[in-house]
């Protein structure tokens, strides 16, 4: 049974259509991606199919009683309530149970039992523990850590939050409210790496079906089954996720080319014949009546719609030295407030580094410290010769002032003729009157692109690059992550696009703890080494390096063996704290039957007693939840 259906929905803003024919089905565990270009009508979808919006033409039809959840690209979470308060209203009806249980608790523990008072006080402990009373509160700790939030932003009230830190909020409340149909608009936007990884484990046990708008290619490899492409107002279908719709997308449009060629070839040459035939009095005229009438019925292909993409090079107009970068007894912060150290740092000539760690750690200082912005606090940092950077802001300062066009600010830091820079400027999409736009009415996706085209005009030798794919549909983060493996220079990229990092990086520098480690090789190498380090592995196994001896390289099958000796551990961990849940759940199972026999017998001292120890027993459970939630979560990290 479908949980949502649509029937040729369309959907026109002003005079444009922005969808039409959109007819589709949502079933049980479904996990759909939906990607397409800016502008063609994602965000407007969701919205029609949580109800937030009607479509132009065609209807909805949605499952009775069932509970859509729907994360808006841009959430407003409006709320006087701290963090963690806001997060307990999700379980109000089993905060009402909890406090109505307690108030009979107290009145069985004063008076003689009631029959009516007792037999309210076990539906209401089946309703409480059925609808996850007891795991209620680690649920919650459980979630807002995943998002990344630490414990002392449990109790920040929501106002006090930053836009990013809202957006994480809105998540996290939705997700426990665990609805039947997930509708997530753009949810990775304000992730670190970590609650990327943490939201998909999470995500891949989800009950429910989901529709993700996403222009994040790893974290749709990681979880969707099935992919819906807008493209020119028209919805396709996929089976698979990112990387497999990616080769069906292209086997689709070469297919649709090779059709409309041989189409077009036969019209050529049926045209032609018949040209040279329909005047004559011979068979051969009837024979070009007779091509003719087949061209007039003939249902014409139409000529595959190539969307346009950005055009991206960036060249290197004279190489540095091979050393480019080396750094000492770094400490990197700002306002005399350090945010990481770093003892020993360098960096040759072509090399790539992704630059990661937890949002707040100190990437884009490092950016800013490395580009000379700002100075370290303590250490130095000395270029190599012949080092040009070309740095690009996830600010974006460069695009400060409102009034200027998007032609201005090509003229201004180019030797372009307007011509030339109209020409450079198509490149990026900008079309016709789109260079007499002002900065003030660029979309995100639209700065960033300009952005991008300034970058591959300044010709260093050194890009430093904060968050470049932000706002960028998934062709534009293709078309950067072509230029960025072919670019001749030096790389340093902070980015949370794993999917970028993992085809272009040579070396990940992490910030985490305060501190910067280097690991060499690309994205998934480093999650391979970081957990040996993170799981580090058993005395006799570690090996032994003299000071300034380089580490001896375990060989791939040795690693592997490694590993999986170590998920064993943790996964013996994680069972056993699971069958230490359970046996509390058996005992207060027990102890709520004998408070039950306790309360007809009258023996109120019993009861009394009994009480006690359900509360003990209620609070260790809560403590062993929450230390399995966090055994399971760490297997499951390490398990990636």
């Amino acid at each position: 049974m479908s949980l949502i259906a649509t029937e040729e929905l369309m959907h026109r803003y002003g005079a444009d259509i922005v969808f039409e024919k959109v007819s589709v089905r949502v079933h049980r565990g479904d996990r759909i991606g939906v990607v397409g270009l800016n502008g063609s009508g994602k965000s407007t979808l969701l919205r029609i199919l949580a109800g937030l919006q009607e479509p132009t033409a065609g209807r909805v039809v949605r499952a009775r009683s069932v509970r859509i959840g729907y994360l808006a690209q841009e959430p407003q979470l409006e709320s006087r309530a701290t963090l963690f308060d806001e997060m307990l209203t999700v379980f109000e009806k089993l905060r009402e149970h909890e406090r109505e249980l307690q108030r009979i608790e107290r009145e069985l523990a004063r008076a003689t039992p009631d029959a009516n008072l007792l037999r309210r006080y076990d539906e209401l402990l089946e309703e409480f523990r059925h609808g996850g009373g007891y795991e209620y509160q680690s649920r919650i700790h459980h979630v807002l850590a995943g998002v990344g939030f630490t414990p002392d932003d449990a109790h920040k009230p929501i106002a006090h939050l930053s836009g990013g830190q809202r957006a994480r909020a809105a998540l996290a409340r939705l997700l426990l409210q665990e609805p039947d149909v997930l509708l997530l608009d753009e949810p990775t936007n304000h992730l670190d790496i970590d609650a990327l990884e943490w939201l998909e484990e999470y995500l891949s046990h989800w009950k429910g079906a989901f529709l993700i708008v996403s222009h994040d290619r790893y974290f749709l490899d990681k979880l969707v089954r099935k992919i819906w492409e807008l493209e020119f107002g028209r919805l396709y279908e996929y089976p698979g996720n990112y990387s497999q719709y990616s080769a069906l997308r292209q086997e689709r449009l070469e297919r649709q080319w090779k059709l409309y060629e041989e189409q077009q070839e036969f019209i050529k040459k049926s045209e032609e014949f018949i040209r040279r035939n329909i005047a004559g009095g011979d068979f051969r005229a009837g024979q070009a009546q007779a091509r003719q009438k087949v061209l007039e019925k003939l249902e014409r292909i139409p000529k595959p719609i190539v969307p346009r993409k950005i055009h991206l090079w960036m060249d290197v107009k004279r190489p540095s030295g091979e050393r480019v970068l080396r750094a000492r007894d770094l400490v990197i912060g700002y306002s005399n407030t350090p945010l990481f150290r770093c003892k020993n740092l360098s960096l040759q000539r072509g090399e790539r580094v992704a630059l990661i760690g937890p949002n707040g750690s100190g990437k884009s200082t490092l950016l800013k410290t490395l580009a000379g912005e700002l100075h370290p606090l303590e250490g130095t940092i000395a270029l190599g010769q012949g080092v040009e950077i070309a740095y690009f802001r996830q600010s974006q300062t460069d695009l400060e002032n409102p009034d200027k066009t998007v032609l201005d600010v090509v003229l201004e830091n180019t030797d372009q003729t307007i011509s030339e820079a109209r020409d450079f400027l198509g490149q990026f999409l900008f079309s016709g009157d789109d260079v007499f736009k002002k900065i003030r009415e660029l979309s995100g996706g639209e700065r960033s692109r300009l952005a991008l085209a300034m970058l591959a005009q300044l010709g260093g030798n050194l890009l430093l690059l904060d968050e470049p794919t932000n706002h960028l549909d998934i062709d534009s983060r293709e078309v950067l992550q072509h230029a960025l493996r072919e670019y001749k220079g030096t790389i340093v990229l902070a980015s949370h696009d794993r999917y970028l990092i993992q085809a272009v990086a040579t070396h990940i520098w992490e910030i985490r703890d305060g501190e910067l480690k280097v690991y060499r090789g690309d994205y998934e190498q480093y999650r391979a080494q970081r957990a040996l380090t993170v799981h580090p592995l058993p005395d006799k196994e570690q090996r032994d390096e003299g000071p300034g001896e380089k580490p001896r390289r375990i060989s791939p099958g040795k690693e592997q063996r490694l590993r999986e000796r170590q998920r064993a551990k943790l996964a013996a961990r994680e069972a056993e704290l699971m069958n230490a849940v359970t046996n509390v759940e058996h005992e207060i199972a027990r102890i709520e039957r004998e408070m039950e026999h306790a309360s007809y017998a009258g023996d109120h001292q019993k009861l009394r007693e009994l009480t006690a120890l359900y509360h003990q027993k209620r609070h260790e459970l809560e403590v062993l939840s929450e230390q399995w939630a966090q055994a399971a979560e760490e297997l499951a990290r390490y398990g990636l």
